[in-house]
Order: structure tokens, then C-alpha cells, then sequence
């Protein structure tokens, strides 16, 4: 079975490619969901999920065995008006094994079509309030990008790493000479394991800012008020139920609102500690609370 099915090949101009997996608040994910819905970008091409990805069992519905169904890893088309294509690689999963080589598919794609710059997403968590305005961190393969980077919205991550295949793509990009750059926003930490539409906006922006590109943020400006309001109605609770147990975990969400940049806050617990606590006071004994 070949690893790479192309529905067609379309000849392409200046073509632009964007690729993402699922990560923490599913900022990469999310934009480059976004991003194909507004450009109206179709499915071309997909990657067969064999190698990459196991199923441990099967669902029941009606007591009929359901289709057997892998996360899909396709590719998608937006043909601009305005002389730049785009390709829109979105994976549903992170691979369970041959992550290299899967990212190296991607790249074969990216090459095939002479993709003049490659980007990726990924998710920043730090002390930051859920309804401030995210950064956005940027790195580069190549030294001659940064300058691109400094006349955006964007902050030089001078160092650290990038977990999971929205890092990893870039350094097997940067093995074969292709431009790529990696946005990374925001998210607070508390909100790890929550969609992020704010975080993923703000790579948008920057992804449109460098690419001279117009998107529409109508909708995810919504989904990050709802978003908002979601955590909001949560921290609530945690002070009408706990009071005084969570003052700590109180006190912090409050500094975090009074700040103007991530530096300010000095957390009394480590990020390894505030997480238990968050966790500790916001699922588990919410969950006691409620009777179950």
C-alpha cells in the first residue's frame, strides 16, 4: 500500500505549507482547523495510518462491530487569488511509533510541490491569566528568518524544546534545507488539558501578519469568550466551595489577573505542585462536592 495517496496534483504558485498534530490546549491543532475553513481549503491527499498508529480494540452500536477506524492524516488545498497557495497537513493523533518517518512524508509532500516555507504550531504554557492576550514564541531552522520573526508579533524562544511531531517536523525540515519556522502561544498552565482558542488565534495573527494574509477571526474570537466564561464559572466554584482550603490556588488566579507579563507573577509552589493543586481542587473534590 503506498504511504502517500495524492487524490490529484495540482500545479501550484508560491505555495505555503502549514502542518499540526494535537497538543496541549489544542493551539495547533485548532489554528490549522481554522485556518482551512477560512481559506476554504479541500482534501487532496491523505497518509495511510498503518506504521504509525494501533487500535487496542473495537466499538459496539446495536450490538453490530463498528468500522475500524485510525486517526487520519490528510493533506488540504486552498488555491489563492491573490498568487500564494497553501497546503494544510492536519494529523488527528500523534503517532503512536515512526514519528520521524511520518514527519518525513509530510516533508516529501512539502518538497513534491515546492513549498517555499513550512509552519507549524505549538502550545507555551506559562503563569499566565486565561483571558490575557497570549505571546506568541517563534523559532527558526535557519539564522536568516529571525529577522522576519522581529518585525512580527512575535518573541524569540531563545531556548528549550518542542515536544511531540509539531517539533520534531521542523527538525527533519531543518535536515533537508526547508524553511520552517514554529509558532508557539501561550496558554496558562492551569489549562493545559482545555481547548485554547485564544492561544491559537494569536499564531494566526502572526501566521498572517508574515504571510500578508487576511483571516477572519469572527469565530474564534467567540469560542474564546465562551471559552473564557467556561473557566471563569470553574475558579467561581473553587471560592464558593472551598474558601479558605484554596486560598493559595485563589490567590494566585487573582495575581495572575493584576499582571502584565507572564515574568511577574513568582508562584509560592513550583509549576509541578500548582498543577496538583489545580487538579486536586478543581476535579477531583469538585467532584466530591457534587455527590458522586
Amino acid at each position: 500500500m503506498e504511504e502517500i495517496v495524492l487524490d490529484r496534483e495540482p500545479k501550484l504558485r508560491n505555495p505555503l505549507m502549514v502542518a499540526a498534530w494535537p497538543g496541549m490546549g489544542g493551539v495547533a491543532i485548532i489554528a490549522a482547523r481554522y485556518l482551512t475553513e477560512k481559506l476554504g481549503a479541500q482534501e487532496f491527499g491523505s497518509i495511510a495510518p498503518e506504521g504509525f498508529f494501533d487500535l487496542s480494540g473495537v466499538l459496539i452500536e446495536e450490538s453490530v462491530v463498528k468500522d475500524i477506524q485510525f486517526p487520519e492524516s490528510k493533506f488540504y488545498l486552498a488555491k489563492n487569488s491573490e498568487g500564494r497557495d497553501w497546503i494544510i497537513f492536519i494529523g488527528e493523533a500523534q503517532p503512536l511509533k515512526n514519528g520521524y518517518q511520518l514527519a518525513n512524508l509530510v516533508l516529501d509532500v512539502a518538497q513534491k510541490f515546492k513549498v517555499k516555507r513550512l509552519y507549524t504550531f505549538a502550545a507555551a504554557p506559562t503563569h499566565i491569566h486565561h483571558t490575557k492576550r497570549p505571546r506568541v514564541l517563534a523559532v527558526a531552522t535557519k539564522p536568516g528568518l529571525i529577522p522576519g520573526l522581529e518585525r512580527c508579533d512575535a518573541t524569540l524562544l531563545k531556548e528549550g524544546s518542542i515536544s511531540g511531531l509539531n517539533g520534531l517536523l521542523l527538525g527533519a525540515a531543518k535536515q533537508r534545507n526547508i524553511d520552517g519556522i514554529c509558532l508557539l502561544g501561550e496558554i496558562p498552565i492551569y489549562t493545559t488539558n482545555i481547548a485554547n482558542p485564544r492561544s491559537s488565534k494569536a499564531v494566526l495573527q502572526v501566521l498572517a501578519q508574515m504571510a500578508g494574509l487576511e483571516i477572519d477571526m469572527t469565530d474564534i474570537d467567540r469560542w474564546a469568550e465562551e471559552t473564557d466564561k467556561q473557566i471563569e464559572e470553574k475558579i467561581y466554584q473553587l471560592k464558593e466551595s472551598f474558601g479558605e482550603e484554596a486560598r493559595g490556588l485563589i490567590d494566585y488566579f487573582e495575581q495572575l489577573a493584576e499582571q502584565t507579563s507572564a515574568e511577574e507573577i513568582q508562584p509560592e509552589y513550583r509549576t509541578e505542585e500548582l498543577l496538583k493543586e489545580i487538579e486536586r481542587f478543581l476535579r477531583d473534590k469538585g467532584e466530591q462536592k457534587g455527590g458522586h
